[in-house]
């Protein structure tokens, strides 16, 4: 008859393995569950610690996880709060030169707000050059913006809520 350890290995001398009862084999000291207990050599490959999968971290140490799942959502969660400490923190190495921020910041664009300009600009049957002397700023400004280019042209809020009106369109969104 199989025994159970309370965590010790049994006082008896019957020599039976206290999983499954089997006697008179060789017993040896495994851990089978959280407990230390004497098993047969049978009962050791089929249940002892050193059998079972063991999960690894990145660097293949075993880890004490009964999840698999658990250190990718722990990654998972780690790469969220850098994310959100991120978006956060404001970082002027990020800002882009020449761009202006404070005086007349450039609001949030649409996507495709360059080809936006682009076709609305043509509806009107007017150029680059155009656009730029009924707006009065250079035409490297206006060719920028319909690259998709605002930002890195320096192109303020102003002059787009400008471009908005003269071509009757809207390029910012809406927060």
């Amino acid at each position: 008859m199989a025994k159970y350890s309370t965590g010790g290995i049994s006082s008896d001398d019957d020599g039976s393995c206290e999983l499954c009862g089997a006697e008179g084999t060789t017993l040896q000291t495994e851990r089978v569950a959280g407990a230390t207990l004497a098993v047969c050599p049978d009962c050791r490959s089929r249940h002892g610690a050193s059998n079972a999968p063991t999960d690894r971290d990145e660097q293949g140490r075993p880890t004490d996880s009964r999840d698999p799942d658990e250190s990718n959502r722990k990654r998972r969660a780690a790469q969220n709060q850098a994310r959100l400490d991120d978006a956060q923190r404001t970082n002027p190495e990020t800002w882009v030169d020449g761009a202006e921020y404070e005086g007349d910041p450039l609001p949030y664009l649409v996507r495709g707000y360059g080809d936006r300009v682009a076709n609305a600009r043509a509806a009107v049957d007017f150029g680059t050059a155009d656009l730029a002397n009924e707006l009065d700023v250079s035409e490297q400004k206006i060719i920028a913006i319909e690259a998709g280019r605002a930002t890195d042209a320096g192109v303020g809020g102003s002059l787009i809520e400008a471009i908005e009106s003269t071509l009757d369109i809207s390029l910012t969104e809406e927060h």
